[in-house]
């Protein structure tokens, strides 16, 4: 397998535009207009990649919060073209974030009864913190979203990188 993870291009557009739109994602996965994601793009808080397998895209992920005086960084928007890539982009992404920026916690939301997302962060080094009640406002509606982080030293145990 051939697996790389690169910084995205506002040429990847149409491919992540076209990914976050997939059926059955509109449940789950958070999409944005063209004019946003462009906004993001330029914005300098934000840090799209595309994870490539061979020489097609598998998915992308957004970070935000990218390289933040806080050292906080937030996985905004994960999305594969096909279940079964969400793990190895993530655990991708992951390492680029605290590799490349000086990040202390990198977090992730997701709808408590997305189980199958739970168990795909879980698998790459995320803990479970809390339920924030009516803080995503999806589609339209306020709902709760359970606040699942990393932290760096964590991170190092599992990369065995020196702290």
């Amino acid at each position: 397998m051939d697996f790389r993870l690169v910084r995205a291009t506002e040429n990847d557009l149409p491919f992540i535009m076209a990914t976050e739109r997939r059926a059955g994602y509109d449940a789950f996965v958070g999409r944005w207009d063209e004019p946003c994601h462009r906004q993001a793009f330029a914005d300098g808080t934000h840090a799209y990649f595309v994870g490539i397998e061979g020489s097609a895209p598998i998915g992308f992920v957004i970070l935000r919060g990218w390289a933040s005086a806080e050292r906080v960084t937030l996985v905004k928007r994960i999305a594969v073209v096909a279940p079964g890539q969400g793990r190895m982009l993530l655990a991708a992404a992951i390492d680029r974030a605290f590799v490349e920026t000086d990040a202390y916690r990198l977090c992730i939301g997701l709808f408590p009864d997305n189980h199958r997302a739970r168990r795909a962060y879980e698998a790459v080094g995320f803990t479970a913190e809390g339920v924030a009640r009516g803080s995503a406002f999806f589609n339209g509606v306020h709902r709760d979203e359970l606040v699942m982080a990393q932290l760096r030293p964590e991170w190092e145990r599992r990369a065995g990188t020196p702290a």
